[in-house]
C-alpha cells in the first residue's frame, strides 16, 4: 500500500471541507484544502468551527482535540503547490463533469506520480476524469456520503485501469480515518447507494405525479414501511433537488435512465431545491 503522509482536499463546500476536517480528526495526516473561490476558505474553517464545538458541547471531543483538527488543515488557493506536496488527494467540487475534469487535468500536470488522484462524485465513474490526468492506474472514486462527520459509508469504485496499489490504499485509508470502505470491483453510474435511492425516489415521484398519495404520505409509508429514517421526498429536499435533477439529466445522456420526472423539473425550474432555499417538496420555515 502505498503510504499516505499528507492529504489534499480540493473544494471547500460542505463536502470538501468534512472531508478535511474528518481526515484531520483521525490525527495520522497532515491535511490540505484548497479553493479558488475567494472567502471559501473562511466559509470552510467557520462550518468545521461550529462542527467541533458542537461536538466538544456534546463530549464528544475535548477542547485540545478540537484545537488539533483545526490545526491539522492548511487552507490554499494554490492548486498546483499544494498537489505537489500531496500522497492523496480527493476532488470534491461542485457534480459538474466540466468542473471535475478541469481539476484532474490540473492534478495530472502538477500532482506527485506516485499520488493517489480520487474523486468524491456521487454518480460520476472515474473512467470519464482519469484519462486527461495520464496515469488513469492512480486515480479511483471515493464516495464519501453528507454529512461527513456523522455518515460512515464511503464507497470505492475501481475504474477499468486502476491499479491494486491505488484500491488497497483508498480502502486503508477510508479505514484509517473511522469510515466503512465497500468496493465496487467495476465501475457503473451511480455506485451501489445512488442506483437504490434514484430508483426509490424515481417510483415515489412518479406515485406522486400519478395522484396515488401526497408527498407527505408517501414519505410516512417509508418511513413506518421500511424503517427509513427519513422519507423520499424530504431526502430530496435534504440533499437539493438541483443536485438530484443534474444527476439523473446525466444518467439519461448515458443511456443508463429515462427523464427525470416532471414534477421534479418543474421544481427546479421554479428555483424550489430543497431546504437550501426553503421550498422544494416542502416548505421550511
Amino acid at each position: 500500500m502505498h503510504e499516505l503522509k499528507r492529504v489534499m482536499v480540493v473544494g471547500a463546500g460542505t463536502m470538501g471541507s468534512q472531508i478535511a476536517l474528518q481526515t484531520a480528526l483521525s490525527g495520522r495526516y497532515g491535511v490540505t484544502l484548497v479553493d479558488t473561490v475567494a472567502g471559501q476558505l473562511d466559509k470552510a474553517r467557520a462550518q468545521n468551527q461550529k462542527l467541533l464545538d458542537r461536538s466538544v458541547e456534546k463530549a464528544r471531543l475535548t477542547n485540545e482535540q478540537a484545537e488539533q483538527a483545526l490545526r491539522r488543515i492548511d487552507h490554499s488557493s494554490d492548486l498546483p503547490e499544494s498537489a505537489s506536496n500531496a500522497d492523496l488527494v480527493i476532488e470534491a467540487v461542485i457534480e459538474n463533469i466540466d468542473a471535475k475534469r478541469s481539476v484532474f487535468e490540473e492534478l495530472g500536470k502538477h500532482a506527485r506520480p506516485d499520488a493517489v488522484l480520487a474523486s468524491n462524485s456521487s454518480t460520476i465513474a472515474i473512467s470519464r476524469l482519469a484519462d486527461i490526468t495520464g496515469k488513469p492506474e492512480r486515480c479511483c472514486n471515493m464516495h464519501f456520503f453528507h454529512p461527513v462527520t456523522v455518515m460512515q459509508l464511503c464507497e470505492v469504485v475501481r475504474g477499468p485501469k486502476t491499479s491494486d496499489d491505488t484500491v488497497q490504499t483508498a480502502m486503508e485509508f477510508v479505514r484509517s480515518i473511522d469510515r466503512t470502505p465497500v468496493l465496487l470491483k467495476k465501475e457503473i453510474w451511480g455506485f451501489i447507494v445512488n442506483r437504490i435511492l434514484f430508483a426509490a425516489s424515481e417510483e415515489a415521484m412518479r406515485l406522486l405525479e400519478g395522484g396515488y398519495a401526497s408527498a407527505e404520505d408517501i414519505d410516512i409509508a417509508v418511513q413506518k414501511g421500511l424503517n427509513w429514517p427519513m422519507g423520499p421526498f424530504h431526502l430530496l429536499d435534504f440533499s437539493g433537488l438541483d443536485v438530484f435533477y443534474g444527476a439523473m439529466q446525466d444518467r439519461h445522456r448515458l443511456g443508463e435512465g429515462g427523464e427525470a420526472p416532471e414534477v421534479l423539473r418543474r421544481l427546479v425550474e421554479e428555483g424550489r431545491l430543497g431546504r437550501k432555499t426553503g421550498k422544494g417538496f416542502f416548505d421550511y420555515d
